[in-house]
């Protein structure tokens, strides 16, 4: 029986794809962290990639590219070989606050990247250092009003997530909070540790344990129910008050179907494992996975969100 030429290259392409899958990887996965250590994307990404290490029997390398509210190592991962040996550990800064700002970005969040799958969400956690006469959001606020611009509040970045949800309060309650921003949740808790700054805020591994040890006091979580019992959200004394981080591995634009299946798979194992699925939990956040298709609508969803929270607020992109 003869095979047209046609065909054959048809069938070959196909053998060769499947060979790609079943051998990936053959050589340490990077994965880009773009944030500094210290806070919630660093140690998630740490957790992911050993857990990816172990099921693929092949080493994670997690390359911190921290500052700029994660541009600087989400632009080196959009231009990266879309060879599957590279991958980001992704959050809504870059991908989602920053391109809804309008800021000309060197990179296009929907076009330069495949989306895999959402790894963890998470709440943030408003911290104010314990000298600062506040125990609730309510005497916060009032605070604020009393004393306008006299306090600040520390961030990971510009057009991060913890500045947007100091904007908003800001916004919501009529109040002035100035902004001081940091190259990550781990710098900007050493400011409130240190008075440099008297709120913020944080991630979950950036602020629990300070936290833990009284070094910091909680006073509410940005989500729109409460994730932990103790604190109350910030929408129940600011209705329409919500900010949430969420934590998702991409890979460049063009990376082989094959591979990006093979890393789906992969990560949902992961994350429905208990042994890499606590250490997340204890990190403050929700494990989760998604297919690719639902991980690229929650960008576009939140590209549009956040873009409208900007605008309201008047925040001047750099």
């Amino acid at each position: 029986m003869k095979i047209s030429a046609g065909l054959f290259a048809a069938l070959t392409g196909c053998s060769v794809q499947l060979a790609t899958a079943q051998t990936y990887p053959t050589k340490p996965v990077r994965l880009i962290s773009p944030y500094p250590p210290g806070g919630g994307t660093d140690a998630t990404a740490r957790i992911i990639a050993q857990a990816l290490g172990d099921q693929m029997g092949q080493q994670v390398i997690v390359d911190s590219r921290g500052g700029a509210s994660g541009r600087i190592g989400t632009e080196v991962a959009a231009k990266a070989a879309p060879d599957g040996y590279t991958m980001v550990l992704g959050n809504v800064a870059p991908l989602a606050i920053l391109p809804g700002s309008g800021m000309k970005l060197a990179y296009d969040a929907v076009k330069d990247f495949q989306p895999v799958s959402l790894i963890a969400t998470s709440d943030y956690i408003l911290t104010v250092h314990p000298s600062l006469p506040a125990r609730s959001v309510k005497e916060l606020i009032a605070l604020a009003k009393a004393k306008p611009g006299a306090l600040s509040y520390a961030s990971s970045g510009n057009m991060g997530g913890p500045h947007l949800a100091g904007e908003l309060i800001n916004l919501l309650a009529k109040v002035n909070l100035l902004h001081v921003p940091y190259k990550g949740n781990g710098p900007a808790a050493v400011a409130i540790l240190t008075g440099e700054s008297q709120l913020m805020f944080g991630s979950g591994p950036s602020v629990v344990p300070h936290m833990d040890a009284g070094k910091l006091r909680a006073l509410a979580t940005t989500g729109p129910k409460r994730s932990i019992t103790s604190l109350p959200t910030m929408a129940e004394l600011l209705p329409g008050y919500e900010v949430t981080q969420w934590y998702g591995i991409l890979v460049p634009a063009g990376t082989p179907k094959e591979i990006v299946t093979r890393l789906h798979k992969e990560i949902a194992t992961a994350v429905a494992n208990p042994k890499h699925a606590q250490p997340l939990v204890k990190l403050g956040t929700q494990p989760v996975s998604t297919t690719p298709e639902e991980f690229s609508a929650l960008i576009r969803s939140e590209t549009a969100k956040y873009g409208k929270v900007i605008k309201a607020a008047g925040i001047a992109p750099e």
